[in-house]
């Protein structure tokens, strides 16, 4: 599963702040998802192509699109360029 992991535990920490907080039920794993969203993005596939080890592409999919309209990509985007 290493291999599948793009982020470095140092990488992840300084995006997570940018992160909404979790309501009720605990997220799954937001560096596997992240993960996930950058594979399928970086190689252009269809979601439902995802590895199975990133978790379902359902999720990848609504994390994807949940984040984007509320403008988290941005805000890590700004915050890594600043």
């Amino acid at each position: 599963m290493s291999d599948l992991i793009w982020l470095s535990a140092a990488q992840m920490r300084r995006i997570e702040p940018h992160f909404p907080l979790s309501h009720g039920v605990p997220r799954v794993d937001d560096r596997r998802i992240i993960s996930g969203i950058i594979f399928v993005l970086r190689n252009g596939l269809r979601w439902r192509d995802a590895p199975a080890a990133y978790g379902p592409h359902k999720t990848i999919y609504n994390r994807f699109i949940r984040w984007s309209r509320m403008g988290v990509f941005n805000k890590i985007f700004a915050s890594l360029a600043a």
